[in-house]
């Protein structure tokens, strides 16, 4: 006790305290003291004394604790201290356990002290909070303490921590920062508090998944070397087995993922498979475990199909079927190994193909389907290992119409091959061995070649086998029924049963909805004495079961019975039935199957998994088949003959009524077969007229483009007749006119010249809107519902054309005039340079003559080019005609048509007071002519103008000399 004296600071001499009385001095110095150094040494001394002393220290001092976990976090040392008493106090330790205690059930007292005190702690959720908290800290002696802690609170109290953790802000996320700790041992801690935590729980398992653990895991994995690995890979893979086990979402996201691709290089294993040690075979064991979680026939199929399809594409399925064919790999791993290839093929038709072209390396090579089930047929191969095998081949035939063929093909005679084994010969060396388990193996493995295909049931019929010599050969479904009839010959009782079992499963997934293979049954006269004998008979409890099975063969002798063996109709064997066995008892016998506790057992899941050879009795597929029969074989052999009748009326009246309906579904095919085609005519014709209204506003901005040049040649046109009118004016001289009145006298033709212009455009424009109303009109006009108004509209029409065509006589006339002037402009300036008869006034003369020359030439290739434009318009205007009376005119635009025609007849109205103001102003400009001198007659007007304007510019020249 010099401990506690030292920490107590020395006692006198006399009794001892006791362990009791020394925690609760030491609790509290905890409480009361000061010092952080008192403190510490007295937490410190809690911790020695905690493995002792484990229920004092738990009882007093645990609120303690608690309480310097919240106060002196600043010290990482007393923090360090207290976590560790907390450990001792909770953890269940075993060599403690044993030098404490004698009882009979030592280990039950410990645990359930560990549990109590695990229950004190978490009654209040803050304390778990707390020691979350306390993993932030990144020293060592309070994290590693911290991570032991939590983790021995998971394992006894785990479903109400994990609740606690899963409410508390950012709790998993500070335990997944665990697997980014450099240091191992927190790191490897980590795992295995992660692997506590995420048992059992689909909201932790979510969360942990998408806060990068799969990246995490699988990188760890990775670093220790993957299969090599040593125990850290371990409890990585037994973490990933947690959070991907019925779990499809984080299965989904493991996907999504890309990390099936990861897992490949697991299973690269060399040729020398000698020496595997026994972790290698751990991790490898866990490893096929991940994959076949991935694709468990538990899981959505939807889900199912798409890693399957993704392992074949990786390669993964390849890489396993290596291993498969390799030698000197451990049996339970090739025994995992089968399972695990047999569900990555199950219904997947890809992979069941490639799995059919795997050969194995012998000489010469063989199917892998081949080699497997030798194993499988040999009675001295382990017996997971042969129920490995026939899994696999149960999986590689499920939904593979395609491989059933393949393997019935191997039993027909034309295709049986003399100089090599075919799967047919090993299922019917298996079948007809004497190796019960062989004959139940082969029995349902032919079932699974026979399962929901009725082509094959009726190519099996075919088969035929030779017994003996001298003697003919027999039918397959024949040699069954033998056997099963010759079952007593058999020594041993579980074996004769299994046998009869597996032939009878045979037979009733063969004869099942084929009435053909029904036919073929009966046709045997000795097949329906010797099952009514079984069924009849009261035998043992072992023996039941093959009497409810022959019950089963025997309801689906009468459920599919066609009736085309007279002796065996439908009828008569229900008679049969009520005389020599009863119906009563027909249906005790039948519904046996079903209470067997075997058959809950294999209905579960589709793998065979037997705790020994003797309980391997029902198939997966046989009891759905079973559970489908039942009921209806009950029903059939109640029936009455009149029931029957009205049964077979109603069936044909359902038929009758059935195949009305299909020809009003074929009517209603048609019909939607020709609406879409008129769907399709009304979409082609659609993008038709998109084109062709299309291709008319490509037109129509290709008119108003050739206008609108038309109308700029126009006017630059008269802007050169001005220039050339202009530049003659400027070498004369009116009598009598000031320069001032001739410049005004000029702009004001000038402006008249461009309201010509504009006018002429304008008209253009409304010559091709008359256009369009005329064949607008003249269509209407043809339409039935044609009437007084269309005839008005024409007359309108051809009034305005008319007043249109006047007006354009007029301008000609002036048009006409102004050319005349022109004319009579450079007469004048000729004679005028004659009189002058100085040498000036000559070269001046040549000067004007010249530019009046090019002028004169232009002025002519500018009326060529508007020629040109003008046919081109013409053109144009007779395209737009044609495109546009292909486009229907619809009644509603009538109104809107007539809109226009009465603005054209305003526009029109408008034009003509533009051409009468036009008039009066010419006449006022003829008028001052007169006025200044000059005898202005019909042509004279502009001649004397240009002569008046030469003579004026020639004095101001003479001036300036």
């Amino acid at each position: 006790m010099n401990f506690f004296r030292g920490v107590m600071g020395g006692q006198p001499a006399g009794p001892q305290p006791s362990g009791a009385e020394t925690i609760q001095k030491l609790c509290d110095r905890v409480a009361s003291s000061t010092l952080l150094e008192d403190r510490r040494d007295a937490v410190r001394a809690l911790k020695s004394l905690s493995k002792k002393y484990r229920l004092e220290v738990g009882t007093q001092a645990m609120n303690h604790l608690l309480q310097i976990l919240q106060t002196d976090r600043s010290d990482s040392e007393i923090i360090g201290y207290a976590l560790d008493t907390l450990f001792n106090i909770i953890c269940n330790d075993e060599e403690e356990e044993q030098d404490e205690s004698e009882d009979e059930n030592p280990q039950k007292q410990v645990d359930d002290l560990g549990v109590q005190f695990t229950d004190k702690l978490i009654q209040e959720p803050e304390n778990v909070t707390l020691l979350l908290t306390m993993l932030e800290e990144f020293d060592f002696h309070v994290r590693w303490p911290g991570v032991k802690l939590l983790t021995i609170l998971l394992k006894n109290q785990c479903v109400q921590l994990q609740a606690i953790i899963l409410v508390s802000p950012m709790g998993v996320s500070r335990l997944m920062d665990l697997l980014a700790d450099s240091r191992e041992v927190i790191r490897n801690d980590g795992l295995l508090l992660l692997q506590q935590l995420t048992k059992n729980n689909a909201a932790i398992q979510k969360i942990v998944a998408f806060e990068n653990a799969f990246e995490r895991l699988l990188d760890i994995i990775t670093e220790e070397g993957s299969s090599d690995g040593g125990i850290v890979v371990e409890d990585c893979l037994i973490l990933l087995l947690n959070l991907l086990r019925n779990n499809s979402s984080n299965q989904n996201f493991f996907k999504e993922g890309s990390y099936i691709q990861r897992m490949k290089p697991w299973f690269e294993v060399g040729d020398d498979n000698s020496g595997w040690s026994a972790q290698k075979v751990t991790n490898l064991h866990l490893m096929l475990q991940l994959v076949r979680v991935m694709v468990s026939p538990t899981n959505s199929p939807g889900a199912t199909a798409s890693c399957q399809k993704s392992m074949f594409q990786c390669g993964l399925l390849q890489q396993l079927c290596t291993i498969l064919m390799a030698t000197g790999v451990p049996a339970d791993i090739l025994t995992e190994t089968i399972n695990t290839v047999s569900e990555v093929i199950r219904g997947s038709q890809v992979n069941q193909d490639f799995f059919a072209s795997v050969n194995a390396p012998s000489n010469p090579p063989r199917p892998a389907i081949v080699v497997l089930l030798m194993s499988m047929v040999n009675e001295r191969q382990p017996f997971v290992l042969r129920c490995a095998v026939l899994y696999c081949f149960q999986c590689f035939l499920y939904r593979n119409q395609k491989g059933q063929g393949e393997i019935v093909a191997t039993l027909l005679p034309s295709t049986i091959d003399a100089n090599s084994i075919s799967a047919g010969q090993l299922l019917c060396g298996g079948l007809f061995s004497a190796d019960s388990l062989s004959n139940w193996c082969a029995a349902v493995a032919l079932a699974h070649a026979l399962q929901d295909n009725l082509t094959q049931k009726e190519q099996l019929l075919r088969v035929q086998l030779a017994t003996s010599l001298g003697k003919p050969p027999v039918s397959l479904l024949q040699q069954c029924t033998n056997i099963l009839s010759q079952g007593d010959k058999v020594n041993r009782r579980g074996s004769k049963v299994q046998t009869r079992v597996g032939l009878l499963m045979l037979l009733c997934t063969w004869i099942s909805n084929c009435p053909i293979a029904v036919t073929h049954f009966l046709h045997n006269q000795e097949n329906v004495p010797f099952l009514t004998g079984q069924i009849s008979e009261n035998l043992g409890e072992d023996e039941r079961l093959v009497q409810g099975l022959c019950a089963l063969l025997l309801g689906i002798c009468i459920y599919h019975n066609d009736n085309s063996l007279e002796n065996y109709t439908k009828e008569k064997l229900k008679q049969l039935i009520e005389k020599r066995i009863g119906k009563e008892n027909f249906v005790e016998k039948l519904s046996f199957i079903t209470k067997h506790e075997l058959y809950s057992r294999a209905a579960q899941k589709p793998q065979p998994v037997f705790p020994s050879p003797e309980q391997m009795l029902f198939d997966h597929e046989f009891t759905k088949l079973v559970k489908d029969l039942e009921g209806v074989i009950t029903k059939a052999v109640h029936k009455s003959s009149e029931e029957e009748k009205k049964e077979e009326e109603t069936k044909k009246t359902i038929e009758q009524h059935d195949s009305i309906v299909t020809q009003y579904k074929e009517l209603i095919r048609e019909q939607d077969s020709q609406l879409q085609e008129l769907r399709e005519q009304v979409s082609s014709m659609s993008s038709q007229k998109e084109l062709m209204q299309s291709s008319l506003a490509q037109q129509l901005s290709q008119i108003q483009q050739h206008k609108d040049q038309y109308n700029l040649l126009k006017l630059k046109l008269g802007k050169d007749s001005q220039g050339q009118a202009g530049s003659q004016a400027d070498g004369a001289q009116v009598n009598g006119l000031q320069t001032e009145e001739l410049g005004q006298l000029r702009e004001e033709v000038e402006e008249l010249r461009r309201q010509q212009a504009t006018l002429h455009s304008q008209l253009g424009e409304k010559e091709t809107l008359i256009s369009t109303l005329r064949s607008g009109s003249s269509q209407e006009a043809g339409d039935a519902t044609g009437g007084p108004v269309n005839t008005d509209m024409t007359q309108e029409l051809e009034a305005l054309r008319s007043q249109i065509q006047s007006q354009q006589a007029e301008i000609s006339q002036l048009q006409t005039e102004r050319t005349e002037l022109l004319r009579r402009a450079e007469a004048k300036s000729s004679e005028a340079g004659v009189a002058g008869g100085s040498s000036e006034d000559s070269a001046l003369l040549a000067d004007l003559e010249g530019k009046l020359a090019a002028q004169t030439s232009e002025t002519d290739r500018l009326k060529a080019e508007v020629q040109g434009l003008t046919e081109g318009r013409a053109g144009m205007e007779q395209q737009l005609a044609s495109a546009t009376s292909t486009v229907a005119i619809l009644q509603a635009e009538k109104a809107k048509l007539q809109g226009e025609l009465q603005e054209s007849k305003k526009e029109q109205d408008d034009l003509l007071m533009l051409l009468a103001d036009q008039d009066q102003k010419i006449h006022s400009l003829k008028q001052k002519l007169k006025d200044l001198g000059e005898a202005v007659d019909d042509d004279d007007d502009l001649r004397d103008q240009t002569d008046d304007d030469y003579d004026e510019e020639e004095d101001d020249e003479e001036k300036d000399d």
